[in-house]
């Protein structure tokens, strides 16, 4: 069946425009400023996130600290389900503001997170999960371990979401395949044993932070390879710093290969299972 994934956010961990800058890039992200270059929206760049829908089911992989702005922009009124792919802030910190939306389940709203992340998210939001005196008005969520095995699945609703580990600096950190499509942030490199986990994707969503080489990111030439290794049928490029311009970064690019931008919508191929576990 057909699936929807939305852009929440495209930005980097400090956002476009950044403060204090006054780059092109970050003076076009802002409205009309006199002298500058003229207003290109999809320079502004909030943290990323991506919303995947399907059958009346909105499931969210991440809650950045603009995840409130980006829910409002999107009329998000409910969800199912979040997955995350590591702890750091632009991808946890907006956590609390599931609260109302949480409150409108039957059930606890369930989080899905690799062990080192799920500790991180239960230290920041120790208020939430407390088991003694717990807040009377924090988030009704349910907080569920995912293995750290390649290929550990999540079924939500009957969609397989399959776990693909990638190398972010120092560290393991997990990206998702679901269907025909791959969502793969913060990377700087693939693990060898994620390449299997990526055949035959029509549509892959990768890191591409900025035109030079990053410790802990992958580059714009980098991701390229990556997309031309893969070979997927269409690829777009997320987690940008205000060193990419949108108009003229996309004009260099082969036409398979695009920046993403904030509320960007993709249709992709979603085969549904009839096993609903959460975890099989």
């Amino acid at each position: 069946m057909q699936a929807t994934l939305t852009f929440l956010g495209t930005g980097t961990s400090m956002g476009v425009p950044t403060l204090g800058c006054d780059c092109a890039v970050c003076l076009s992200a802002i409205s009309p400023v006199p002298g500058a270059p003229a207003p290109s929206p999809h320079n502004r760049r909030t943290r990323p996130s991506v919303l995947i829908t399907w059958q009346g089911h909105n499931v969210v992989i991440d809650t950045g600290p603009d995840f409130h702005a980006q829910a409002v922009r999107e009329r998000i009124h409910r969800l199912d389900a979040v997955l995350y792919t590591h702890g750091h802030a632009d991808h946890v910190l907006g956590m609390d503001d599931l609260r109302p939306l949480s409150f409108h389940n039957t059930d606890n709203l369930p989080l899905y997170a690799d062990e080192q992340t799920a500790q991180t998210i239960e230290r920041i939001f120790n208020y939430t999960f407390a088991t003694g005196h717990r807040y009377p008005t924090s988030a009704r969520v349910a907080l569920h371990r995912i293995p750290t095995t390649p290929g550990a699945e999540v079924v939500l609703f009957g969609a397989r979401f399959l776990r693909v580990p990638v190398t972010h600096g120092r560290q393991t950190i997990s990206g998702f395949r679901f269907g025909s499509a791959a969502y793969l942030t913060d990377l700087s490199d693939l693990d060898p044993e994620s390449v299997p986990l990526l055949a035959g994707l029509d549509l892959l969503i990768l890191d591409a932070l900025r035109p030079e080489p990053h410790p802990t990111h992958s580059h714009l030439a980098k991701s390229i390879a990556l997309v031309e290794q893969l070979a997927p049928r269409r690829a777009f490029f997320t987690h940008i710093s205000h060193g990419l311009d949108h108009d003229s970064t996309n004009a260099l690019l082969p036409p398979h290969i695009r920046l993403a931008y904030d509320g960007l919508q993709l249709t992709f191929d979603l085969p549904l299972i009839t096993d609903h576990s959460p975890l099989a």
